[in-house]
Order: structure tokens, then sequence, then C-alpha cells
């Protein structure tokens, strides 16, 4: 017990001598700092981006909407249901009843060419055609500008993600595309979810444009309660005249957003890797030359006494130190410089543009600093190792 106590009492002294002198080694130790921060600060930015694509997503769904698309589509895009069908999924049992019937639209969902505000590049769009139920299946959609536009007529709404990254979306601008002529008449808050990324028309008119008749891609309904949608969705799937297919809007939009989170995450995975490696020789380097500087001093406190041990600990807490700051600093750099900051990406699943902001959470942070106290710990360990080995007599002979 009494060695025990002894060595704990040498480990302490010696960090904490390494400590109050880092002031001496400033230069070096600002070089492993600045190399950990810029690690660290990269690998949250990019994780960052992924995690607000993957909250739009998530956040999009409710689930008490269900949507119904043919059997085998994966994506709005790839269905089609005739009028008949939209009519049978509205009556279904569980869809909620509102002051104009059943709480079910029929929608169409198509892609449309505008330049990107930050490149000027041209990006797929989502249009949407919808029925005069759209914003009640879909209750936190609000218009924040201007109004909702008149069915039968060449107008749209946008969603405020759209309108903040897409060139001519704004309120009173008109755009064309096939030869038609749409005025922008509003601008809706959807919350930050995915339909802020999108253009919401008269469904009756956007059909005949693209030769789709009567028939709609999709139906959206608000049932009665969550607990509703096993009801509902056995309805329609056990109904012989029917092949449809019945999901939470919720899970729907979860499974959207996988692929390119995978994408993004695996991109920042590597980019930590790299720049680790990078930064870890920068840290070895930084102790490698504290130490150095303290070959008297560590050669002093070996021959007063001091072991191989607490020596070793001193210089991986003072790698320790340095990288916690680091890591603090490349967290703070990541919030400030990309929390909350808007972009669009293409959702490869509908190839069309989702606009979304970064997010940088605390989860993200706290993973950021633990990034750094392990580049701190590879990075101090052989110079700490080369410090308790060294011959204490050859050290002296430099005093």
């Amino acid at each position: 017990m009494t060695r025990l106590l002894n060595w704990l009492a040498q480990m302490i002294a010696v960090t904490e001598l390494n400590l109050r002198t880092l002031r001496q080694r400033f230069v070096s130790s600002m070089v492993a700092v600045v190399g950990i921060a810029g690690v660290v600060a990269v690998v949250v930015a990019v994780l960052s981006m992924a995690e607000g694509f993957r909250k739009t997503m998530a956040t999009t769904g409710s689930p008490d909407t269900a949507i119904v698309m043919r059997t085998g589509a994966d994506t709005e895009m790839m269905s089609i249901l005739m009028r008949e069908d939209v009519r049978v999924v509205a009556d279904a049992p569980g869809v909620r009843r509102g002051p104009n019937g059943p709480m079910a639209s029929g929608e169409m969902f198509v892609i449309v060419d505008l330049p990107k505000r930050s490149s000027n590049t041209t990006a797929n769009v989502p249009l949407r055609g919808v029925g005069p139920n759209a914003f009640g299946v879909r209750e936190r959609l609000k218009i924040v500008a201007g109004r909702m536009f008149e069915p039968g007529r060449n107008e749209l709404v946008a969603g405020r993600g759209a309108s903040s990254q897409f060139t001519g979306v704004d309120l009173g601008r008109t755009l064309t595309w096939n030869n038609t002529t749409w005025t922008v008449v509003g601008i809706f808050d959807a919350g930050g979810t995915f339909s802020d990324s999108e253009l919401w028309c008269d469904v009756e008119i956007l059909a005949p444009l693209y030769r789709r008749g009567s028939s709609r891609q999709t139906v959206y309904v608000k049932l009665d309660a969550p607990g509703s949608f096993t009801r509902f969705r056995d309805a329609l799937t056990t109904d012989p005249r029917l092949n449809l297919k019945v999901v939470r809007e919720s899970d729907y939009y979860a499974e959207q957003s996988q692929m390119i989170v995978t994408l993004i995450t695996t991109l920042g995975t590597l980019i930590a890797v790299v720049m680790g490696i990078g930064a870890v020789f920068g840290a070895v380097l930084s102790m490698y030359s504290a130490v150095a500087a303290r070959t008297r001093e560590i050669a002093t406190l070996r021959a007063l006494g001091f072991g191989g041990g607490p020596v070793v600990v001193s210089v991986l807490a003072e790698s320790l130190a340095l990288s916690l700051v680091g890591g603090v600093i490349g967290g703070a750099l990541a919030y400030v410089a990309f929390n909350g900051f808007e972009t669009s990406t293409i959702n490869w699943q509908t190839f069309s543009q989702v606009a979304f902001a970064f997010a940088v959470t605390p989860r993200l942070v706290v993973m950021g600093v633990v990034y750094a106290l392990v580049m701190g710990l590879l990075g101090g360990l052989l110079p700490a190792i080369k410090a308790a080995r060294m011959p204490v007599v050859s050290a002296l002979r430099e005093l």
C-alpha cells in the first residue's frame, strides 16, 4: 500500500509540474492544439451534414399519417393510382373526417429544373400537385408569406427551404416549365421538414400537363390516431380489388434518408481517419519536442528516485490536456460555423433536391472531443515511453 501511495504521489507531482510549465513550450503545444482542432472541426462539420439531413427526413413524417402507393413502388415517382383507388382509400376505416369529408389527399410528384442560388447550377426541384385537403393532412404547414394558390389557376406556393435555395422562387415571380408559366403566390413553412424543399400547385392543373389524366401517384391520409394504422392498412391490403402498399409517413421518410446518411457518414469517417493520422503525427512531434526540452528535468527527477511510470503518465497527461483543448476548440468552431447552415443536396431515391440545415448536436461534439483524446493518447504514447527509458546518467551529463 505504501508503495502504491508513493507511486501516486510521484505521478501527481510530475504531472502537475508538466502542466504548470506548458507555457514554456507554447509554440510546440499550439501546433498540436491547432492540428487536432482542425481535424475535429472538419469531422464534426461533415457528420453534422448527415445529422441535419437525417433530422430533416426523420421529422417529416407523422405517426398518424399514412402514405398509400402502388404495390412494388419504393418512391412516389414509381407509383400510379387510378381515380377509383383514391376514392376507396379515402373511404377506408381509420381515416379521420374533417369539415370537408375524409382527410385524404391524392397527389402527384414530379421534378422540375431550377438553378441553385449558391452555384447557379441546375438542380432537380420537387413539384407536388395537391388537393384541397393537403394542408389538413400536414397540420404543421403554414403559409408565412403571400397566400395559398387558387384552384384552377397556374399558381404555386413554395416551401421556405426551396425559396432560400433556388433562384426565382420568390413571392410574385414567375417560373416556366414545359411552356407553362407559374406564379409564386405564397411561401409556406413546414418546420424544417422535407416539404420545405417542395413547390406545391393544384393537382388538377398539374396532372393534364404531364398527361396523367385522373390518375394520382400517392394518397396522403390523416388517421384517427396512430393506432388506427394497422386497421387502415389491413383494410386496403386485403381488399381483392386493390393492389396497394401502405406505409407510415414517418417510416417512408426515414427510409429515404438511409442512403445519403450512410454515404455522408462513410465519407466523414474516411476524412476522420486520414486527417487523424496527420494530427497524430503532429502530436507525436510536439510531445517529442516537449520531452527533449525537459531532458534535464526528467533526468533530475529520475536521479531523485522518481520512477518511469509517473514520467509516462505525466507525458500522456500533457498530450491529453492539449488534445482536450484542441477538441473543445474544434467542436466550438464547427458549432459556430456550421450549426443551422442551410444547404441542399440530392436525394438519390427520388433524384430531387432536399433543403436542410447542418445540425451540430451535443452528441457530435462529444464524439469529436473523444476522438481528439484518442489522437492525443496515440500521439503521446511513444514520447512518453522514450522519456521513461531515458538513461539517467547520459541525461545528467547535459546539465
